[in-house]
C-alpha cells in the first residue's frame, strides 16, 4: 500500500477562474485569504458581515501533483477526502469524478482511470451554499420556517456545521474549503476496511477483547492481532481466523486487566491494539478496558440517569464543548489540548460535544482517553427542523457510519445522542408548533429509526439517547424531572433568581448557563477605544443572544451596585456567572442520588464574544472556570441558605469515607468579628453528600447590612475546605474598601503569592495588564484574617514574562467587589 498526500500548497481562485492567492490545505477560503493579506481579520469589529458576503460566490481550489511509476503500478488508486466543506465538484485532469454535499463525511473515489504517471491536476469547485439555500425548492407540505437564534435561515438544508451559519454565541462566517486531509491511496492486495473491537468483562475480573476485521476481499495471508499496554511490557499476540468470506475474528483474554477510569476516580491505562496483514498494512487502535453505560434503574423518584463506569455510578461533572474556532482550519492540536487540560484542572470528568458543530478530530478523543474525560457525543443536529428526503436519509446514514466507525473504540466514549433540543422543541417550543406535521413525523423517522439503526450497525455496545433533553423518545415528556436529562434555562432566559435552582431535582442536568463578558484584554483584541461600551454597535455585534446585555444588567441590578466603569462592569458579570452556575451545581451535588450529573453551558468560545463560556476565545479563564475547580472538586463544601435556615454540606465524590473532624458555621461581620458560631463532627460516606452542621437564621440577622456566613470543614488529613454566603444581596451590604496586602516569593518552578485583607473581601481577582497566567486559585473570597497563599507555576505563564518576584509584585492588579463602585 502506498500513499500520496495532497495536503500543502493549493491555488485559490474565484468563480471566474482568476487567481486569488495560495492556500495551505487543510484550509479554507477564509484561512487562505487572511493568510495572504487579502481580507482583514474576520473577528475584528464588524468584519464578520463583510466576509459573510463573500460566500454568495463559488470558489475553486486547484493544484498539480506528481504520480510516480510505483504508485501507478498499484491495482487500485483511491482519492480519500476526509473533509470537504460542503458542496464540492471534484475534477482530475479536466474530468469530473464526483460531487459531494456533506462536510461531515469521509469520501472515497476510485481514480485509476483518471490519472497518469507524471504531473496531474486536481480542481475542487465549492459551490455557494448561500445560493443553494436561496434557490432551494421545498415540497408544499414541508416548508421550514424555523430559524435558530443567531443563525441564518436555511442552515438545516445542508450537512454542514450549523453554527457556521451563526448561533447565539457565534459569527455567521459560512466558509468553504478542504478542511481535513486529502490524499491518494494505492493498493494491489486485500486491505483492511474495518476493525471493530468489543470487550467482555467476566465475573472473575478478566476481559476478553474480541476483534472483528473486515477485509476488502478474502485473503490467504495471515492476519495478526496484538494487544499491548501503552505504558507497560505485557504483549498479547494471536492470529485471526476466518469467520465468513472477508470477515475475520481474533479474541485475546487479559487475565489481569488495568481498568480505565474517568478523571478523579482512578488511572487511565491504555492499550494499543494492532491488526496487521502479512507483508502489508497495519492499523492501530488505542483502547481502554472498561465498562461504560447509562443506568436508568427505577428508584423512589422515578428512573435515574447516571453514567456507570466499571459498575460504579458516578456524579457527572462537566461542560458543553463547541467548535474551538469559527474558522475550522485555525483549530490546532495545541488548542484542543489546552482546553481539555483546563477541564481536567477544573475537576471535570465529562465533556459533551454539542450537536451544532462538527465531529472533533482523532486528537480530541485521544486526549479525552488520556485525561479521563467521558465524551457525551451528540450527532450533528441541533435546534432545527429537517426535511428527510431520500437523498438526505442516504447521506446522513453514511455520515453516521463514517464517524461512529472512527470514534467507537475510544475508552472515553460514553454515549451517542441523536440531537440537541429538537425533541423538546417539537414538544412545546412555540415556533416549532407552526411547522408541518409531516416534518414532525420526519423527526421520528430520522432520530428514532434511521440514525439509531445506522448507529447500531456500526456500534452495538455504546448507549444511544435520542435527544437532549429527553425521557427516552417519542415526545414522551422530554423535559421530565423524573427520568432522563433536562436543559434548564429559567435562570438566564427566564430571568429567575439563582435560588430558583433549588426548586428542581432533575435526574441529570445537561445544560444550564449564564452569560458574562470576557475580560478587557480580550475585548481589546476586537474593538477600538470608542467601541468599549456594551451597547455600542461593535459590542452588540459580538453579542449574539437577543437582549442578553440587558439580562446581564438585570441580574447585576438584583445583586450588585452599578459598576463605576467599563472594566468593572466586565468583572462583575463574570462574578455573576460564577455565582449562578455554582448555585445550581452545589444544589444538585447536595442531592446526589436523585441527581447524578451536571454539564454546564458552555466551556469555550469560537471567537471573542460575550457568551456563556467559562474560558474565553483567547484561552483566558473567567471567574466561572476558577469557581468550577472548587465546586467540581471531588470533595467540596457548600452552603445552602433558605429563608430561615443555613446548612453546610460536604459532597464526597471519592471511593473513601471522609471523617469530618470539625464542621464550623459562623456568622461574621465585615470586620471579621464572629457574631455566632456552631460546630459539629460528622462522617460522610464514599460517593455521597451529607449535611454536616446547620443553624437557624433569625430576623435580626437577616436585616443587618454588615454580616456574612462562613463555613469551614476540616478533614482527618488536615485538609480545610470553606465556602461563604451573604445574608442579604451584595448591593445592600455595607462593604468597606479593603486594604489588601500582598507578598511574592519566587521558588524554583513557581511563584508564591500571599494575599491578606483587613476586612471581608469577596471575589478577589488577581490579574496583570498584559501578561496572561493561570493561578492555582482566583476570584476567591477572603473571609477572615488568615493570609491566602496562591501558587503561580511558571509553566502557567501563558503570555509575557516576569523578571523575578519583584517584577511580578509590581505588575499584580487586585480587584474586589468593593473596588467596582
Amino acid at each position: 500500500m502506498r500513499e500520496l498526500t495532497l495536503n500543502g500548497d493549493w491555488k485559490l481562485k474565484n468563480d471566474a477562474g482568476d487567481m486569488l492567492c495560495e492556500v495551505k490545505v487543510p484550509g479554507s477560503v477564509i484561512s487562505g485569504l487572511y493568510a495572504a493579506g487579502k481580507i482583514e481579520h474576520p473577528y475584528y469589529r464588524e468584519n464578520e458581515y463583510k466576509i459573510r458576503e463573500l460566500f454568495w460566490k463559488d470558489y475553486e481550489f486547484a493544484r498539480n501533483f506528481t504520480v510516480s511509476r510505483e504508485l501507478m503500478e498499484e491495482d487500485e488508486l483511491t482519492l480519500i477526502c476526509e473533509g470537504l466543506d460542503t458542496l464540492a465538484q471534484i475534477f482530475i485532469n479536466g474530468k469530473e469524478i464526483a460531487s459531494t454535499d456533506n462536510m461531515h463525511r469521509t469520501y472515497s473515489f476510485s481514480i485509476k482511470d483518471c490519472i497518469h504517471e507524471g504531473e496531474n491536476e486536481i480542481r475542487i469547485v465549492f459551490k455557494s451554499v448561500l445560493q443553494y439555500i436561496n434557490h432551494y425548492s421545498y415540497k408544499d407540505n414541508k416548508v421550514v420556517q424555523y430559524v435558530p437564534c443567531g443563525a441564518m435561515k436555511g442552515n438545516h438544508l445542508l450537512r454542514k456545521g450549523h453554527s457556521m451559519f451563526g448561533w447565539d454565541w457565534g459569527p455567521q462566517l459560512v466558509d468553504a474549503g478542504i478542511w481535513r486531509d486529502i490524499y491518494i491511496v494505492g493498493n494491489s492486495s486485500a486491505r483492511i476496511e474495518d476493525v471493530r473491537i468489543r470487550q467482555y468483562h467476566e465475573e472473575n475480573g478478566s476481559v476478553r477483547v474480541k476483534t472483528e476485521i473486515t477485509m476488502s476481499e478474502q485473503t490467504d495471508k495471515a492476519i495478526t492481532v496484538t494487544l499491548m499496554e501503552k505504558e507497560g511490557e505485557n504483549l498479547f499476540f494471536i492470529t485471526a481466523k476466518e469467520v465468513s468470506g472477508n470477515i475475520y475474528e481474533a479474541e485475546i483474554t487479559v487475565e489481569k486487566p488495568k481498568l480505565w477510569w474517568p478523571n478523579g476516580y482512578g488511572e487511565q491505562p491504555l492499550y494499543e491494539l494492532g491488526v496487521s496483514i502479512e507483508d502489508g498494512q497495519t492499523i492501530k487502535k488505542t483502547i481502554g478496558l472498561r465498562t461504560l453505560t447509562i443506568s436508568q434503574e427505577a428508584d423512589e423518584w422515578g428512573n435515574e440517569f447516571a453514567f456507570m463506569i466499571n459498575g460504579v455510578k458516578i456524579f457527572t461533572r462537566g461542560g458543553n464543548y463547541i467548535p474551538e474556532d469559527a474558522v475550522y482550519p485555525w483549530i490546532k492540536k495545541e488548542q484542543i489540548d489546552y482546553l481539555l487540560k483546563c477541564c481536567v484542572r477544573a475537576n471535570f470528568n465529562c465533556i459533551r460535544v454539542w450537536g451544532g458543530g462538527y465531529y472533533p478530530s482523532d486528537t480530541f478523543y485521544d486526549l479525552c482517553d488520556q485525561y479521563g474525560l467521558i465524551v457525551w457525543q451528540d450527532l450533528m443536529y441541533a435546534c432545527n427542523v429537517y426535511d428527510v428526503t431520500d437523498d438526505f436519509a442516504k447521506t446522513v446514514r453514511q455520515e453516521t457510519i463514517d464517524n461512529v466507525r472512527r470514534i467507537r473504540h475510544h475508552a472515553s466514549l460514553g454515549l451517542w445522542c441523536g440531537n440537541n433540543e429538537i425533541e423538546s422543541a417539537w414538544d412545546h417550543w412555540g415556533d416549532f408548533q407552526k411547522e408541518s406535521m409531516y416534518l414532525r413525523a420526519d423527526y421520528i423517522k430520522l432520530f428514532e429509526e434511521i440514525l439509531p439503526k445506522a448507529l447500531r450497525e456500526a456500534d452495538d455496545t455504546t448507549f444511544y439517547w435520542p435527544s437532549s433533553p429527553s425521557s427516552g423518545g417519542c415526545f414522551d415528556e422530554p423535559d421530565s424531572d423524573k427520568r432522563g436529562d433536562v436543559h434548564y434555562w429559567d435562570v438566564w432566559h427566564g430571568q429567575k433568581p439563582f435560588s430558583d435552582y433549588q426548586k428542581y431535582f432533575f435526574r441529570f442536568c445537561s445544560e444550564f448557563g449564564f452569560q458574562s463578558f470576557p475580560c478587557l484584554k480580550t475585548i481589546n483584541t476586537f474593538t477600538e477605544e470608542k467601541d468599549r461600551n456594551i451597547f455600542s454597535k461593535v459590542m452588540e455585534s459580538h453579542q449574539k443572544n437577543d437582549s442578553a446585555n440587558g439580562k446581564m444588567l438585570y441580574y447585576l441590578s438584583e445583586n450588585f451596585k452599578y459598576p463605576k466603569d467599563f472594566k468593572s462592569l466586565l468583572y462583575v458579570t463574570q462574578v455573576l456567572q460564577g455565582m449562578a452556575i455554582k448555585s445550581g451545581v452545589d444544589h444538585w451535588r447536595r442531592n446526589r442520588g436523585r441527581c447524578m450529573g451536571t454539564i454546564y453551558w458552555q466551556i469555550n468560545d469560537n471567537w471573542p464574544v460575550a457568551s456563556w463560556a467559562s474560558i474565553d476565545y483567547c484561552g483566558r479563564w473567567k471567574a466561572l472556570h476558577y469557581m468550577a475547580k472548587k465546586f467540581y472538586a471531588p470533595i467540596s463544601v457548600s452552603i445552602q441558605k433558605t429563608e430561615d435556615m443555613v446548612r453546610v454540606f460536604l459532597e464526597n465524590e471519592t471511593f473513601e469515607a471522609q471523617n469530618v473532624v470539625e464542621a464550623v458555621l459562623r456568622i461574621r461581620n465585615v470586620n471579621f468579628e464572629i457574631i455566632k458560631e456552631w460546630k459539629a463532627k460528622s462522617n460522610v460516606d464514599a460517593l455521597s453528600s451529607k449535611e454536616t452542621v446547620s443553624c437557624k437564621l433569625n430576623t435580626k440577622l437577616t436585616n443587618e447590612d454588615n454580616l456574612f456566613i462562613e463555613a469551614e470543614i476540616v478533614l482527618e488529613d488536615g485538609t480545610m475546605l470553606s465556602d461563604t454566603e451573604t445574608v442579604i444581596p451584595y448591593k445592600h451590604m455595607d462593604l468597606p474598601k479593603p486594604q489588601i496586602t500582598t507578598g511574592v516569593k519566587e521558588l524554583e518552578d513557581s511563584y508564591e503569592i500571599t494575599i491578606q485583607s483587613d476586612v471581608f473581601a469577596p471575589f478577589v481577582e488577581m490579574d496583570f495588564e498584559k501578561e496572561d497566567v493561570i493561578f492555582s486559585d482566583n476570584f476567591f473570597t477572603i473571609s477572615n484574617e488568615k493570609p491566602v497563599v496562591i501558587r503561580l507555576d511558571k509553566k502557567d505563564i501563558r503570555n509575557g514574562s516576569f523578571e523575578g518576584a519583584e517584577d511580578l509584585h509590581k505588575k499584580l492588579i487586585v480587584t474586589t467587589v468593593a473596588d467596582t463602585y
